[in-house]
C-alpha cells in the first residue's frame, strides 16, 4: 500500500524563493529531512497522524492529503515560457496574471498551457485551456468526470476570464453531459469576452526537451534546471538555495510536471558563484538524457528500481532516446497518460495473490509517438521484467525511424506500414481483456459486422464483463498479426 502524503498546492508550479524557503523550512520543523514534487506541480511529503496540521504551523500554508480528491492544482506552462518554444504572443506576465485571478480552490484539474512546448502536458487535466494564435485566447478541452468523451468548448475563452470560466463549469458540469448545454449554462451565470473558433487547434510536433544544467537565456541571464532521480530534495539544501537565489534576486522558482525545478533569470554576473555553490554540495546538473525523460508515480520504490534497470541497459547499448518520453504506471481501469510510451504493471490475480508471482508488464506507445494525440496502442502484452529493455529499444527504433516525417515510410517495414498499425478500429476491454473488431461485431449484444467502435451507443458494454464502452482502448493490428 501507498504511503500517505501531504501536498502543498502551489498554483502553476510558481512560487518566489521566500515562499519556498517558508515551506522547508515548516516542513523541517515537523522533523523531515526531504521534500518531493508532484506531477502536477506540488510540493509533497509524508504525512503522520502525530504532526501538527500546516495551516496551525503557518497560517499563510495549507496541505491536503494525497488521497483527498476534492481539491485540485493549476498546471501551467509559465515555467516553459522564455527558455522553449513559445506561442508569440504569450509571455511569462501572462501567466502569473491569470494564476493570481484563482481565488477559488478548484476541485477539478486545470491545465494552462501553450501548444508550442512540450514540458508541460497539454491534456492530461480534467479542463484544459490551451493557447490560440489569436492573442489572449485560449481553446477550452473538457474531459470531466461522467463524461463519456472529451469535448471542445465551442468558442475561445478570454484570458482574463480564465478563471471565472473554470469555477462557473465545476458549478454546472454535473447537470449535463452536453457541451453545447453547458456553453449556455456558463453564459447564464456570467459574462465572458467569448471569441468564435475559425481554426482548428494545431499542434507542433517537438523532442522532449533537455531541461537540467545552466543554460542560457539571453545576453545577460541563465536558466538553471535542478533534478535529482530519486525525487528527494535535500530540505538543508534547498534552504541554502533559496537563500542564494533571494541575494541573486532571482524573482521565481518553477516546479516542473517532471519532479524538477526550473529557475529562470539568474544573471550571468551570478554564474560562476552559482556553479562554485552547486559543485561544493555535490549537485550534479548533468544527467543523461536517458535520466530526464521519465515519469515515475511518486514514493514508489518499485517503480525507480525498474526505471534504473532500464536505463541501465539503454546505456550499456548505447541506446538513444532524444525526444522520447517513458512512465512508469499501475494499470487501471481509466488513466491518463502523458508520456510517449507506458510501462503498465498487470494487477495481481486474485486467485494467487496468497502466492510470490513475477509481476508482468503491458507496453503501450501513442500515436505517432505523440501524447498530445492521447491514443495509446499496446505494443507487448504481460511481458516479463527481463523483455522490457528489448522492447522498449525496438519503439525508440520505430521513433527514430518516423522523426520527421509527415506520412509513413514503407522502407524496411513489414507487409503493415506504421499508419496500418495505428489506425486498425480494433479495442480491447480493459477489465477483462475481450476484443471488439468490426469485422465480427457482437452478436450477444446485438451489433451486427461492420459496425465501426466509434459508431456503437454510448451505453454499449462488454459482452464479458459488462464494461462500459469507456473501458476500451484501441489496439494496433500489429497486436494480431503476431500471434
Amino acid at each position: 500500500m501507498k504511503p500517505t502524503l501531504q501536498r502543498i498546492l502551489i498554483k502553476g508550479g510558481v512560487l518566489s524563493p521566500s515562499e519556498l524557503r517558508q515551506i522547508i523550512v515548516t516542513v523541517k520543523s515537523l522533523g523531515y529531512t526531504s521534500i518531493k514534487f508532484g506531477s502536477r506541480q506540488d510540493i509533497l511529503f509524508p504525512y503522520k497522524k502525530k504532526d501538527k496540521a500546516i495551516s496551525d504551523l503557518h497560517p499563510n500554508l495549507q496541505s491536503y492529503h494525497s488521497e483527498e480528491k476534492s481539491v485540485q492544482n493549476v498546471v501551467c506552462s509559465y515555467v516553459s515560457s522564455d527558455i522553449f518554444p513559445s506561442t508569440s504572443w504569450l509571455k511569462g506576465s501572462t501567466y502569473l496574471y491569470m494564476l493570481e485571478q484563482f481565488r477559488y480552490q478548484p476541485a477539478l484539474k486545470i491545465n494552462i498551457t501553450d501548444p508550442k512546448q512540450r514540458l508541460v502536458p497539454l491534456f492530461n487535466g480534467e479542463l484544459n485551456f490551451i493557447a490560440s494564435e489569436n492573442e489572449d485566447y485560449w481553446y477550452l478541452y473538457l474531459n470531466l468526470p461522467q463524461w463519456e468523451e472529451e469535448a471542445r468548448y465551442p468558442v475561445l475563452i478570454y484570458s482574463w476570464d480564465i478563471p471565472a470560466v473554470a469555477e462557473t463549469i465545476e458549478q454546472y458540469y454535473r447537470e449535463t453531459s452536453d457541451v453545447s448545454r453547458l456553453f449556455e449554462l456558463v453564459n447564464e451565470k456570467i459574462q465572458t469576452n467569448n471569441r468564435t473558433i475559425d481554426t482548428t487547434l494545431e499542434i507542433p510536433f517537438h523532442p522532449f526537451p533537455y531541461y537540467e544544467g545552466m543554460n542560457k537565456m539571453g545576453p545577460d541571464k541563465y536558466w538553471l534546471g535542478l533534478y535529482w532521480r530519486n525525487n528527494e530534495y535535500s530540505i538543508s539544501f534547498l534552504q541554502e538555495f533559496c537563500d542564494f537565489c533571494l541575494d541573486c534576486k532571482v524573482g521565481k522558482i518553477c516546479i516542473t510536471p517532471w519532479k524538477s525545478l526550473i529557475i529562470k533569470g539568474i544573471h550571468k554576473k551570478y554564474k560562476l558563484q552559482l556553479e562554485k555553490f552547486l559543485g561544493k554540495k555535490g549537485i550534479n546538473i548533468r544527467h543523461s538524457s536517458l535520466e530526464l525523460n521519465w515519469h515515475l508515480p511518486v514514493d514508489d520504490r518499485e517503480a525507480l528500481t525498474l526505471k534504473k534497470f532500464l536505463v541501465r541497459n539503454f546505456d550499456q547499448n548505447d541506446i538513444s532516446t532524444y525526444g522520447l518520453t517513458f512512465s512508469i504506471e499501475e494499470r487501471t481501469q481509466k488513466q491518463s497518460y502523458f508520456t510517449a510510451a507506458v510501462i503498465e504493471k498487470n494487477k495481481q490475480p486474485a486467485m494467487v495473490k496468497d502466492f510470490a508471482v513475477r509481476p508482468t508488464y503491458n507496453v503501450l506507445h501513442c500515436k505517432n509517438f505523440d501524447p498530445n494525440t492521447r491514443r495509446y496502442f499496446i505494443y507487448a502484452q504481460d511481458v516479463d521484467k527481463m523483455e522490457l529493455p528489448g522492447l522498449l529499444m525496438e519503439l525508440s527504433k520505430l521513433y527514430f525511424d518516423r522523426l520527421g516525417e509527415n506520412k509513413p515510410s514503407k522502407k524496411g517495414l513489414k507487409k503493415e506500414t506504421v499508419e496500418s498499425v495505428f489506425e486498425k478500429d480494433v479495442h480491447q476491454c480493459e477489465a477483462c481483456l475481450t476484443v471488439y473488431d468490426p469485422a465480427y461485431g457482437d452478436t450477444k449484444n446485438g451489433v451486427p459486422t461492420g459496425m465501426p467502435f466509434q459508431e456503437l451507443p454510448v451505453d454499449y458494454t462488454c459482452a464479458v464483463c459488462e464494461a462500459p464502452k469507456s473501458s476500451f482502448r484501441p489496439l494496433p493490428s500489429s497486436f494480431f498479426s503476431s500471434k
